[in-house]
């Protein structure tokens, strides 16, 4: 099986086209994050931080998928993608094999809300102190 799910966060705002043939494209770029080890324990600065090892993904969305991502989704905001990888070859201009992996989304679960949206709809923002039980 070709499965992979991702959590992180976007590194830039989603970018959408459309194909000559009607298909809708999203691409964006998220950032995954994971403890550095070092002999089987987690490294940590001299201020006593663990250091961490960040790995970018280019991910890919299509057409209802790719265009709710671009209408709602922003730079920083955290993301869970489900979906394959792709590998593709090509031929450069100067006659060279290139070489390119990305994550096609099957799904992609907000799990923040844009910067945007928290400012205009305070009410949406969970206030777990508001409880009265």
């Amino acid at each position: 099986q070709n499965i992979v799910i991702l959590a992180g966060n976007i590194g830039q705002k989603p970018e959408a086209r459309t194909t000559q043939g009607g298909t809708n494209i999203t691409n964006f770029s998220l950032a995954t994050s994971r403890p550095r080890l070092s002999e089987g324990r987690v490294l940590r600065d001299d201020n006593g931080y663990r250091v961490m090892d960040t790995e970018w993904h280019r991910i890919t969305c299509f057409n209802g998928l790719g265009k709710t991502v671009a209408e709602h989704c922003e730079k920083g905001m955290k993301v869970l993608v489900h979906g394959r990888i792709h590998y593709t070859k090509w031929t450069d201009a100067a006659g060279n094999d290139r070489y390119g992996c990305e994550i096609i989304a099957e799904k992609v679960d907000f799990l923040s809300r844009p910067k945007s949206a928290e400012s205009e709809n305070p009410e949406l923002v969970d206030k777990d102190d508001e409880i009265p039980f």
